[in-house]
């Protein structure tokens, strides 16, 4: 009787102080959701910059607390929580309790009618009465003859002790009857920390889940331990039989009432693989705490379509990563470029109906996404190299040695599969071009991909490109928020100095970046705090509506990598702001500058897009701030000054949307671009020798003449 008396004692109150917390805990939150609202409403120009976020609500909710959800129904919303996670166990749990009621009918522990992981509160009831009278009897006669029981098995608990020190083992057939018989039996209960953070893994948890399931978690085992402690002190021979347990069990291994030991790794197999050899389970680190580490090639596997990873390392030893959704027989190809703190994951980040990746694949392309140096986890063929020397490149190397080495590697790959399959049985190097390769490039990538087809045509070097399709690309910056101004001054000012303390700008820890990567989902969970954080990241970036918290939350952004930024790259943004040209970068000195360029001043590349030789198309966003149509259009005049093929198009877009959001105006814009590209009809002509004045400007032989006259400039409205 006094034992159910404080099982159930210790069930009300873990219950109690459980609905407490979890009730505190989410009034905090409510509290902090609500305060941001009100902040929020004060905040100008809130209506424009909230359009990038869905679902978003501008709503006080200061109301007071609720009433306790475990009043309901008699159990907490944690084991409504566990009951959800443990369905697939509900069958060996089952097994377990018809075992138990088949050896003692006097035990049982009916479970609650929503969870069966319920048992962890230990609250039991019985219906027959009679059975708790008997009980209590029992209880009381063995706390009073305990002592004379102890003495009466001291001679046989001596026999066993000689019998194990001479043969090793102890007699067990009847203490394993006993355990069976037990009316206590201990069984390995189903504990929460078992599979509660390992099983929970169908979306990423917040800071604020977490923290409520670290807390519902320590309320559960310090209750379990308290109850283990009552019971043994309630329950002497119980005590008894543990103590004795653990100084015959051999090895010091703990064993079950069956004798099998309780900490042994039990191999496991799935059905159906290729190699069926039972291997132990393992769990990683971000399973473990539930953060989205997603690759690009979990994405599109999972969606369904093929992939493949090339490894390309560029001529100054840095390892980059070349994706494919392979069409291995296509001669359409595009190659898709990211921007600045960005990667591959940005074109498939809408899905099969929204992302330019799968739009492109649908129509028949072979598509390659690139991705550009600048990883947290440095990967260069020196796995020893410095975090300075590692972030020590401009957008000159993106260029000159990123985009040649990947654009070539495609090239490779491209002319070996389309001539073995007109040609089976051609072995030897093939210098024609059998395919159209157009590229699709956005901000950063935009300038990076100009100023690879200028420097290429001036090395007189093929660029392979057939069609560039730039969204809102960076070069020009002259005309830009009072933000980006002061960072501009303050990087021109201590960038030289800070470059080697602070060589990179990136998230620094595991930690950090994790908990970024957490407090993204809260974003979304907490509407007017989400609404908050946006609203002030998007003054920052001079009032831009992009959906940054969605940003944030994307799977590139993990706790193991993310996209970094060299400090080099922001100052060479911050010199074509300064100088309001678009050029190369400017190393500090006219010797400096005269070894890399044979000119005091870095090359001026706005002024030699006559060597562009393709068809541009240039889109802008009216909404975007980070990079003005005003921008935009400085590129389109000088390209068409330059007797460049080119066209402009506006849509009522932000800086981000050309890649985060599912626009379906803009893929059909884009599609209709590279559908422009005639089929390849005959081999690549190779582009002409072009050498520059001192000035900078391009001459040209009878021999290598650029044709210009079927070019043509036009743009597009914007409908």
């Amino acid at each position: 009787m006094l034992q159910r008396f404080v099982d159930n004692l210790l069930a009300v109150t873990k219950e109690s102080v459980k609905t407490f917390t979890y009730e505190s805990l989410i009034n905090i939150a409510r509290l902090i959701n609500g305060v941001s609202a009100l902040v929020l409403t004060i905040l100008p120009g809130k209506t424009t910059i909230l359009e990038g976020i869905h679902g978003w609500e501008l709503r006080p909710t200061l109301r007071g607390p609720r009433l306790p959800r475990w009043m309901e129904n008699g159990v907490s919303s944690f084991n409504k929580l566990v009951h959800e996670l443990s369905m697939d166990t509900e069958t060996s749990s089952d097994a377990d309790s018809i075992a138990g009621e088949e050896d003692n009918e006097e035990n049982i522990y009916p479970s609650s009618p929503l969870s069966q992981a319920s048992r962890l509160s230990y609250s039991s009831t019985f219906t027959r009465y009679d059975r708790h009278f008997i009980r209590s009897i029992k209880f009381m006669l063995s706390w009073i003859l305990w002592p004379a029981v102890f003495l009466l098995r001291l001679p046989h608990i001596v026999f066993q002790l000689a019998c194990f020190r001479r043969g090793g083992t102890v007699p067990t057939g009847n203490l394993r009857v006993r355990h069976i018989s037990s009316p206590h039996q201990t069984r390995r209960s189903v504990h929460t920390k078992d599979h509660v953070v390992q099983r929970t893994t169908d979306r990423r948890r917040g800071v604020i889940e977490d923290l409520h399931l670290a807390i519902e978690i320590f309320i559960e085992s310090a209750f379990e331990t308290a109850h283990n402690v009552a019971h043994f002190l309630l329950s002497p021979s119980q005590l008894h039989r543990r103590l004795f347990g653990w100084f015959y069990s051999n090895g010091g291994t703990r064993k079950d009432n069956y004798g099998v030991d309780m900490n042994m790794v039990i191999p496991t197999n799935t059905l159906g693989d290729d190699e069926p050899t039972p291997t132990e389970r393992q769990h990683t680190l971000h399973y473990s705490l539930n953060t989205d580490a997603r690759t690009c090639q979990d994405v599109i596997t999972e969606l369904g379509y093929p992939y493949e990873a090339i490894r390309v390392v560029t001529s100054d030893g840095y390892v980059l990563l070349l994706e494919r959704i392979p069409r291995r027989d296509s001669e359409k190809v595009v190659y898709l470029q990211h921007g600045i703190l960005d990667s591959s994951m940005g074109w498939i980040s809408n899905g099969v109906v929204g992302s330019p990746a799968f739009a492109a694949f649908d129509q028949g392309y072979d598509v390659f996404l690139g991705n550009l140096r600048g990883l947290v986890s440095r990967e260069h063929v020196d796995v020893n190299i410095s975090s300075r020397k590692y972030w020590r490149y401009s957008i000159n190397e993106h260029a000159t040695k990123d985009i040649p080495a990947m654009i070539e590697k495609i090239h490779e790959i491209k002319t070996s599969e389309l001539n073995k399959l007109s040609r089976p049985d051609l072995d030897g190097e093939v210098h024609d071009q059998p395919y159209k390769l157009c590229a699709v490039s956005h901000s950063l990538g935009g300038a990076v991909m100009l100023m690879y087809v200028i420097t290429s045509r001036i090395e007189l070097k093929p660029h392979r490109l057939s069609r560039l399709i730039l969204l809102s690309p960076a070069g020009f910056h002259d005309d830009s928020t009072i933000v980006f101004t002061l960072l501009e001054k303050l990087l021109l000012l201590l960038g030289p100095v800070l470059a080697p303390i602070v060589p990179g700008l990136y998230i620094p820890t595991r930690f950090f970046r994790m908990l970024i990567n957490k407090l993204a989902r809260d974003f979304q969970n907490y509407p007017a705090l989400g609404g908050l954080v946006q609203t002030l990241m998007s003054y920052v970036v001079g009032g831009d509506s992009s959906n940054w918290i969605g940003v944030l939350g994307l799977p590139h952004y993990n706790m193991y990598d993310m996209p970094g930024v060299s400090l080099h790259v922001a100052l060479h943004l911050a010199q074509m702001k300064r100088a309001r040209k678009f050029i190369m970068y400017d190393y500090g000195s006219a010797a400096a500058n005269i070894e890399a360029y044979g000119m005091p001043e870095p090359l001026d590349l706005g002024k030699n897009y006559e060597l562009i030789d393709i068809p541009v198309d240039l889109v802008a966003g009216r909404k975007d701030k980070v990079i003005r149509p005003l921008m935009v259009r400085k590129h389109y005049r000088l390209m068409k000054k330059a007797d460049v093929q080119v066209s402009y198009k506006e849509f009522e877009y932000a800086h981000l949307d050309f890649t985060f959001s599912h626009r379906e105006e803009l893929l059909a814009y884009v599609m209709s671009r590279l559908l422009l590209v005639a089929p390849t009809q005959k081999h690549h002509r190779a582009q002409g020798a072009v050498r520059l004045k001192p000035n900078g400007t391009q001459s040209t032989s009878e021999s290598d003449d650029l044709e210009h006259s079927g070019t043509r400039s036009e743009i597009v409205p914007y409908s």
